[in-house]
């Protein structure tokens, strides 16, 4: 069965609130706590306190620094906080999902400011505090023992807010550029209600956005911000339940039982004036960017114009990357992303000699499909034509595994 912790950011994320929500849907703070203490840092302490928000009761959680901790490392690089998570022994989904969250701050840091990944100095994120906020959200999934994490739409807030770098508007670069692909609304609370920290746990590790899933709830809980709101209530909410299994066909007995999917993300967008050479070349990037699939699809946009609907099939983690090839590639102002699930049939690969040269062929249940690029390959070096080598690949797997039944 998969478990699922579903956020609600109806009034924003941050790393605290994340942290929070988690504790008041059921991680035990003792075993969060231990988690955290594998970390090579010392002088701090975590503190989780009920409280209230807009009438809400909610965890606030909060990392006590002493002064010198606070003023020494408050601007760590990414590749020093990474180096804390690998050497701290963590479960490892636990470091995958910190590690992860600390690479996406670090990737978008690193192209606001013109740098390498690896040479970003975090400034708030890089206070004990903030490092404690990601790595202890990881680790009360780990103890809830979360196999995915979901989420609805984020809201941002408005206005501006203080940084290291100066006065920034709301959502700040970081933050908005963190949240590409995922669904984000506004409002006019003049406040900054997701923080970089907050947008970058969800960016690494949410791989399906939109509504609560069919959950067996079994947890929920609020995580409150800093601040009492009017008009709101400053918390961020999380369910933590097992995923409803779906069955997909007809009367009992006849359906299709397809238990849980893979949960992915298809990112769009609609061009009018790029040439076939542009959108092959784009979807060749987009696979290369780490997606697992692209197509065009034709479509009439307004005023009837005749068009071209890009798509990419991706994990939550390559969203960004894939994202910023298809804008980069087809010009698009922007992308959009709606969250599907893919049922993929399980395969093997095997190989075959074609005029003696080797051919993978993927192996489903009774299907064999010779690998194009190999394809194509001997095709040019044997001077056969590509459907002839397609039927020599296909053949020879078919008599090979004749031979073996």
């Amino acid at each position: 069965m998969t478990r699922v912790a579903w956020f609600q950011p109806f009034s924003g994320i941050a790393g605290d609130m994340a942290l929070g929500a988690l504790l008041d849907a059921g991680a035990n703070v003792d075993e969060v706590r231990t988690l955290l203490g594998r970390l090579p840092a010392s002088g701090w302490h975590l503190t989780a306190d009920p409280t209230m928000r807009g009438g809400i009761a909610a965890i606030d959680v909060r990392v006590v620094a002493q002064e010198s901790v606070a003023d020494t490392h408050s601007h760590r690089r990414a590749e020093d906080i990474l180096a804390m998570v690998d050497t701290a022994c963590f479960p490892d989904r636990m470091a995958r999902r910190a590690r992860s969250t600390f690479e996406a701050l670090a990737r978008v840091e690193g192209h606001i400011h013109g740098i390498p990944p690896a040479d970003v100095h975090f400034h708030e994120v890089g206070g004990i505090d903030s490092i404690v906020d990601v790595v202890g959200t990881c680790a009360a999934l780990e103890v809830l023992d979360v196999d995915e994490v979901r989420s609805s739409s984020v809201a941002i807030g408005s206005g501006t807010v203080e940084s290291a770098h100066g006065t920034l508007p709301v959502p700040a670069p970081a933050t908005i550029a963190l949240l590409t692909g995922a669904p984000t609304h506004g409002t006019d609370t003049p406040f900054e209600l997701t923080t970089p920290t907050g947008a970058a746990l969800l960016a690494s590790m949410v791989g399906n956005w939109g509504p609560m899933p069919a959950l067996v709830v079994e947890g929920t809980g609020y995580g409150a911000g800093d601040r009492d709101l009017d008009g709101r209530p400053n918390v961020t909410q999380v369910v933590v339940g097992t995923l409803c299994e779906t069955s997909v066909g007809g009367s009992a007995g006849q359906g299709f039982d397809l238990g849980t999917g893979e949960p992915m993300l298809v990112l769009e967008a609609n061009v009018d004036d790029v040439t076939g050479e542009v959108l092959a070349y784009a979807l060749a990037q987009c696979l290369n960017a780490g997606a697992r699939d692209a197509w065009v699809t034709p479509i009439v946009m307004k005023k009837g114009r005749p068009a071209h609907a890009v798509s990419a099939l991706c994990n939550s983690s390559d969203l960004g990357a894939v994202a910023a090839v298809l804008t980069a590639e087809t010009g698009s102002f922007g992308v959009r992303a709606h969250p599907v699930e893919r049922w993929a049939a399980e395969r093997t690969t095997d190989e075959v000699l074609v005029d003696g040269h080797s051919v993978a062929v993927k192996v489903t249940e009774g299907r064999a499909k010779a690998e194009y690029d190999d394809v194509a390959r001997v095709a040019a070096a044997t001077g056969l034509p590509l459907r002839e080598v397609l039927a020599r690949a296909e053949a020879a797997w078919r008599a090979a595994e004749a031979s073996r039944g």
